[in-house]
């Protein structure tokens, strides 16, 4: 299990001396878990972060004692997009979580490969219950049985570990095979000023010859 030393935060303390120093400013709270400020190493926390995402149970060392936690939300810097702020969600033990878990798609689809298929991704995630030591860090989704345009995965097709259930629509379209896109015949732009450097002339000629034409006429 992933782990995390935090040290308990004073409220009063400025947030940017806590970033200057190294550490992240966060949180933790639960059903049953009053809010308590924290800190954690922020080279720490990064690393946690990259594996865990926000589906894997995070253990929080505190002085309070050891607490399973899954990461609620992360603030990002808007110019760095580094994090800058944590909530972690503390579980109550003993007891089932509901979380959304990231989907990834693996294996060759005889429709893509064979046919220039297209795959759309319907579902990026799906909500499951399990026991947190149950949760898996991702759902893996094979595609290997779309072999043709139209094909689906639905929600009821998903292997699930053990321990792990389902909460989403049995019915639900995870993913299906579209057929490609025909490439439309570019027609070359017309050049309107040259025709209408063409007209001009055409006019411009039909003036001289009618010119020409009244002084040939000899008088009556």
């Amino acid at each position: 299990m992933l782990t995390l030393k935090a040290e308990i935060r004073d409220k009063q303390t400025k947030l940017e001396s806590i970033r200057k120093a190294g550490r992240i400013p966060a949180v933790f709270y639960g059903k049953k878990e009053a809010s308590t400020t924290i800190s954690i190493p922020k080279i720490d926390f990064l690393k946690v972060w990259k594996e865990a995402g926000t589906s894997s149970v995070v253990n929080l060392e505190t002085p309070e004692g050891d607490k399973e936690s899954l990461i609620q939300d992360v603030d990002l810097d808007p110019v760095t997009g580094t994090p800058r702020h944590a909530d972690f969600y503390i579980f109550e033990k003993g007891h089932k979580v509901e979380v959304e878990l990231p989907l990834e798609f693996i294996g060759i689809s005889p429709a893509i490969k064979d046919l220039g298929g297209m795959l759309v991704k319907v579902l990026h995630e799906v909500k499951v219950e399990a026991m947190p030591k149950d949760l898996p860090h991702n759902i893996k989704i094979d595609i290997s049985s779309l072999a043709s345009f139209g094909d689906q995965i639905l929600a009821r097709n998903i292997v699930l570990p053990n321990g792990v259930t389902l909460l989403a629509s049995p019915e639900e379209v995870v993913a299906t095979i579209s057929a490609p896109r025909e490439e439309k015949e570019e027609v070359a732009p017309v050049d309107l000023s040259a025709i209408e450097v063409e007209k001009k002339g055409k006019e411009e000629t039909t003036e001289t010859n009618e010119s020409d034409t009244k002084k040939e006429t000899p008088p009556a």
